[in-house]
């Protein structure tokens, strides 16, 4: 077992958070790699994905050079629970309601949350019994963060009105992963029928929302793109209307487009 920190370089306290990790792995005999990343968030971009991509990816990027099979990750249940009111808040699709997977992979690198149904109550009881000190983030004390009011004023009304939220809540996640995992399934069907990209015609045969269920999986698996539920009606308003072979369809998706090029939808990223 090894450890790895992020050093995000984003507040005064994160030489502090560096310093208390080597002396916590020094006391434990463990190996710590510390990677120091640029989580600066471009204008418009959101601070915590910012973050979160330079995290994961230094994550991925150290375990390799290590000859590490698997980083394990530490969310736990009442991160599970503030993802998925996240999502709601958002009003996201099944995706989002699925909250966070315990594995998956990302920049060639499993991934686990072996943590997930455990309380984060339960962790911090259970590392002052142990004698392990730990760190708060102070910026987990911001309200300007819609998921630290969350965390500070909603989940302490949940626990007084349905002591049982975290595990209800896990269930609702899993049904819509689930549900979701379905959906790929149909729409990597339907796109293989189409020989992997949508083609006009055949799409055109399909229930609308059979349609969008193809056209969100074929822009997040092949693009990594992610339409707005008003860019998607209008794409599918377009497609609607495409009766004829020399009808047009253009419209920004996500930091692309998407256009009609001969029979085929095709995607550009915006360069």
């Amino acid at each position: 077992m090894h450890a790895v920190h992020v050093h995000h370089g984003l507040q005064a306290a994160a030489d502090d958070f560096e310093r208390h990790c080597v002396a916590v792995c020094e006391a434990l005999g463990i190996p710590l790699h510390v990677v120091r990343v640029d989580a600066r968030h471009a204008p418009g971009d959101s601070p915590e994905d910012s973050a979160r991509r330079a995290r994961y990816g230094a994550l991925a990027q150290a375990a390799r050079e290590h000859g590490l099979h698997a980083v394990l990750l530490a969310q736990h249940a009442d991160d599970q629970v503030e993802t998925l009111l996240l999502a709601l808040s958002r009003g996201a699709g099944l995706p989002g309601l699925a909250a966070m997977p315990a594995r998956f992979e990302r920049h060639g690198m499993h991934f686990e949350r072996p943590l997930l149904a455990v309380p984060g109550v339960a962790l911090r009881t259970w590392l002052r019994d142990a004698s392990v000190s730990f760190i708060d983030d102070p910026s987990n004390a911001d309200t300007a963060f819609t998921r630290n009011r969350i965390r500070h004023q909603l989940l302490p009304a949940l626990e007084q009105a349905f002591p049982q939220f975290r595990e209800t809540f896990a269930r609702s996640a899993r049904h819509a992963a689930q549900a979701q995992e379905l959906l790929a399934a149909l729409a990597a069907q339907d796109l293989l029928g189409m020989d992997g990209a949508p083609a006009v015609a055949p799409l055109r045969e399909l229930p609308r929302a059979r349609q969008a269920n193809l056209l969100r999986h074929w822009l997040r698996m092949a693009h990594g793109a992610a339409a707005s539920a008003a860019q998607l009606e209008e794409l599918l308003d377009q497609v609607a209307a495409c009766a004829t072979r020399g009808h047009r369809i253009r419209i920004k998706v996500a930091d692309g487009t998407i256009e009609r090029i001969g029979d085929r939808l095709a995607y550009s990223p915006s360069v």
